[in-house]
């Protein structure tokens, strides 16, 4: 029976997570793009981006969620280290609002009146237009009838009568050490469940039934703090620099301030359990009332942590550059995967906004790639010719390994339910992807092009390197303003730039087939000398083909106007 008892416990425990995790990703899929909107004109300075922090947590209902996101942001360049780090400690104040939400369950069991929101749930789910509401309605129920069953069975089970549990607490007594044991027992579970809310549900129960005393459970609560930074740490080990230092940043803040807050909480509960009517005595028999006791001093310890640090951004700052270091840098260090390699944000929107940096750091290395072949034109001596040929190459497989891995990620983040605007830039992104690709296999033509022209001792008069030098000109504006509008945070009504200088492209190419027929038969150049000259040129402009491809693409992805 008190192994049934026990999975009774676990299952309600699991409930109430999954509720949490429903609720807040369909919170998450209802804002959708306006997070990145509110973190991206809500963070002008420090105490803005706490602010914002904090209200975008109380809005998903998970610190981890905004910390995971706002280190993406980071890690893409779209916010500074200051208001990244500012947007955490928001978060973590934010974060307060789950255990208030837990608090009024347990006095006044609010699971009794959920029911009729199942219905209105079920509804909403089967909409189209309201599926993501009616799932985070289904999470809101799932959490407080998970909490409500929580706290009737372990009520049921009497686990403060329990004589074998007793002993075990009488030895370990109430004193420091064991405080301390309590809060890396604390890191430890929210380590492991991943859920820090799930750790303050467990905190509450067990103060509230009598097994632990108040001090100890706020001990836990503690805990939960290092354990959530720890989450966060993980999930950006295998991401770039600024991801780590910022993640780095993170269990600084909320790992000192475990510390100096452990030394003063005793002093701080005898404070407060007399505002919930609740004497903090060790022996003193546990309430519901205790719930408030473990979420006040929540809410007061992360206040006053943010209070305290927010002073101190710069200083963290200095510290996490100091103690994680640049790789050394490489020849080919940015023409790789950058944004995406450590999976960071979780949900579907904002990993699209993620696979966007990566498209455009794709862009970067197809640019730099035709950049080689241009100096592949006039190399100073053979081994700068051999050189520069190497690197193309290698851009070459690069491009290749790119284009799959970011299509596969895209692939991935379509697997989950979407919204029509989200799929269709999905779709969008997946043929930009395709055709970038495309850009940096007619570069690599290019390099054979020249290189077969560079062995056949076939040299081109001055009158064609002109017009290659033109035609070259042209195709690297084409990219630079593909460049600037992929870059771009807002995908423009039009784009005539890229248009007129297609079309300057396609009217040049024809320009030249001509007055190379012309030339030929004048006999200003051989034969072979004028295949391999047009070959470049028709190369040429079928790299302002696919440029112009890429920025149609880019295009269809504007949201439908309604």
């Amino acid at each position: 029976m008190e192994v049934l008892a026990f999975l009774r416990l676990v299952g309600c425990l699991g409930l109430l997570m999954y509720g949490m995790k429903l609720m807040s990703e369909g919170l998450q899929k209802m804002a959708g793009n306006r997070l990145r909107h509110i973190l991206d004109t809500l963070t002008t300075n420090r105490f803005t981006s706490m602010l914002t922090g904090a209200l975008i947590t109380a809005i998903v209902l998970s610190s981890t969620s905004t910390s995971v996101m706002t280190i993406g942001f980071v890690h893409a360049g779209m916010l500074s280290f200051v208001q990244g780090l500012s947007v955490i400690m928001g978060a973590s104040f934010g974060n307060t609002l789950i255990a208030w939400v837990m608090a009024a369950e347990f006095n006044y069991s609010l699971s009794g009146y959920i029911f009729p929101l199942f219905i209105l749930a079920i509804c909403l789910i089967y909409s189209r237009d309201h599926r993501s509401k009616g799932e985070s309605l289904f999470g809101l129920c799932f959490i407080f009838l998970g909490l409500g069953m929580l706290y009737y069975f372990a009520d049921e089970m009497q686990l403060a009568e329990n004589e074998p549990l007793k002993d075990i607490l009488r030895l370990w007594g109430d004193r420091y050490g064991t405080y301390f044991v309590y809060l890396l027992t604390g890191a430890f579970l929210t380590m492991l469940v991943q859920s820090s809310g799930a750790l303050m549900a467990v905190s509450m129960i067990l103060c509230s039934t009598g097994v632990l005393s108040v001090y100890a459970g706020v001990a836990l609560v503690m805990g939960e703090n290092v354990g959530r930074a720890a989450i966060t740490c993980r999930s950006a080990s295998s991401a770039g620099l600024q991801a780590r230092r910022m993640a780095l940043a993170q269990l600084v803040f909320n790992l000192f301030g475990v510390i100096w807050a452990f030394w003063v909480f005793p002093w701080f509960v005898d404070v407060v359990s007399p505002l919930f009517d609740y004497e903090s005595h060790p022996a003193a028999p546990g309430y519901s009332d205790l719930a408030y006791v473990l979420a006040a001093f929540h809410t007061c310890f992360n206040l006053c942590n943010v209070a305290v640090f927010i002073w101190l951004v710069k200083p963290i700052e200095r510290l996490s550059e100091r103690l994680i270091l640049p790789e050394p840098d490489g020849e080919d260090e940015e023409a790789r995967l950058r944004y995406i390699t450590g999976g960071l944000l979780t949900t579907p929107e904002l990993s699209v906004l993620e696979a966007q940096k990566e498209i455009t750091n794709y862009v970067d290395t197809v640019c730099k790639m035709f950049t080689s072949v241009r100096f592949l034109l006039t190399p100073a001596n053979p081994h700068e010719f051999k050189r520069l040929y190497e690197r193309i190459e290698r851009y070459e497989q690069v491009s290749d390994e790119m284009e799959v891995e970011i299509a596969h990620y895209l692939n991935e983040v379509s697997d989950d339910r979407l919204s029509s605007d989200t799929k269709n830039r999905i779709r969008s992104m997946l043929r930009e992807v395709s055709e970038i690709e495309s850009i940096g296999d007619s570069c690599y033509h290019l390099a054979r092009t020249i290189g077969r022209k560079y062995k056949g001792n076939a040299p081109f008069t001055p009158k064609q390197q002109e017009h290659l030098h033109q035609m070259f000109q042209l195709v690297e504006q084409a990219l630079e303003e593909m460049k600037r509008l992929i870059g771009s945070k807002n995908i423009p009504a039009e784009a005539h730039s890229s248009f007129y200088i297609e079309q300057e492209i396609n009217n040049f190419r024809k320009q030249l087939r001509v007055l190379n027929i012309m030339d030929v038969n004048r006999h200003e150049y051989s034969f072979h000398a004028g295949t391999v000259y047009m070959d470049l040129i028709n190369e040429c402009e079928k790299l302002g083909d696919y440029v112009i491809n890429v920025v149609e693409a880019r295009l269809d992805a504007r949201p439908k106007e309604n």
